[in-house]
């Protein structure tokens, strides 16, 4: 006959421990198996740069005026790449898009808080380490943040911004509580290397179908690799900008008076992540140099839905600060060439 639990001496409780605990190890062996994975199917495709002591990865593309690429929460630099932006702009600029500190290969210490104004200090400082003394700044989401940052704490270095669906005033936000656990001590620790990327690879399709909302999910985005955005360490910083979002709102919404370099507003109307209305309109309102650019029926992620028109808004920038921008004319081109051979 087969024994119960208490004819053992195992009571109840125990034997859910125990099996919670074996469910937490496997859950571990497992998160740490796609980690190591990932990683090796994905190595990092740029250069690394150290600035205050925190190692940054970088991607560069192209050359003439600088633009710097500022991604937003959850994603990496890469994203600027799958979007196709990233090549376009690098027909005419020198594109730099970093991983923001703890996404895809850049450190992220512990040591300190990475509010919006921590990490444009430490871009800047990046930035300066491999050479650039000015630059157009363009944001996505949580990486707008950065960019008003920089703009508002360097403005001799920010030539211009274009901001692509930011969250910039303070409201009431259901995801925060929800998204931000992995980031507490301990508790977050156990989360992020255990269940927290479990639960979200099975929540993917229907985040990222509200990120896109309400277009369908771009093809493009499906490049980039998934288990690589829920390695614990990118958990981590995700959960950490999503906590810190609404007081970085609240810092920065009294200082937006003071930015002196010209703005593109670009949100879509339809984005169910940021709401346009609360948040880049009323920006537009309050910037004294701001031009804004709503997206008909375009959801949170503008430059996959236009990144034609997103370049058309660094273009209008580069244009007001007299950076001249050389654009390629292949058709023009080959006909030097046939000139030039005497053909």
């Amino acid at each position: 006959m087969t024994k119960t639990l208490s004819s053992t001496g195992v009571k109840p409780w125990q034997a859910g421990a125990l099996l919670a605990g074996l469910g937490l190890a496997a859950s571990y062996f497992y998160v740490r198996a796609k980690t190591k994975q990932a990683e090796a199917e994905n190595p990092p495709q740029g250069r690394f740069v150290k600035a205050d002591g925190v190692r940054l990865h970088y991607v560069e593309r192209g050359s003439g005026p600088v633009l710097v690429l500022l991604h937003g929460n959850g994603v990496l630099a890469s994203d600027f790449r799958t979007s196709g932006l990233m090549d376009k702009a690098a027909e005419h600029y020198r594109v730099i898009a970093f991983d923001r500190p703890g996404f895809g290969y850049s450190e992220r210490p512990r040591s300190k808080v990475w509010t919006p104004q921590a990490q444009a200090r430490l871009l800047h400082h990046a930035l300066q380490e491999i050479g650039v003394d000015s630059a157009i700044v363009l944001g996505h989401s949580w990486g707008t943040l950065v960019a008003l940052s920089m703009a508002l704490d360097v403005p001799d270095f920010v030539r211009g911004l274009v901001l692509l669906s930011g969250y910039y005033y303070p409201s009431l936000r259901a995801d925060v509580p929800l998204l931000s656990g992995p980031a507490i001590p301990v508790v977050g620790d156990l989360m992020r290397y255990t269940i927290s990327p479990l639960v979200t690879r099975m929540l993917w399709r229907p985040l990222t179908k509200r990120v896109f909302s309400p277009q369908p999910v771009d093809a493009r985005f499906r490049e980039l690799p998934v288990w690589m955005l829920l390695r614990p360490s990118q958990l981590r910083a995700s959960a950490a900008e999503t906590a810190l979002m609404v007081p970085s709102a609240v810092a920065l919404a009294k200082r937006y008076p003071e930015l002196k370099v010209p703005v593109v507003v670009m949100a879509g109307t339809k984005d169910k992540i940021v709401d346009f209305g609360h948040n880049s309109e009323r920006l537009d309102e309050r910037l004294p140099e701001s031009e804004l650019r709503l997206q008909p029926g375009v959801g949170h992620m503008t430059h996959y839905a236009h990144p034609d028109k997103v370049l058309a808004a660094v273009d209008e920038i580069a244009g007001r600060v007299g950076e001249s921008v050389y654009r390629r004319n292949p058709q023009a081109e080959a006909l030097a060439r046939a000139s030039e051979s005497g053909t």
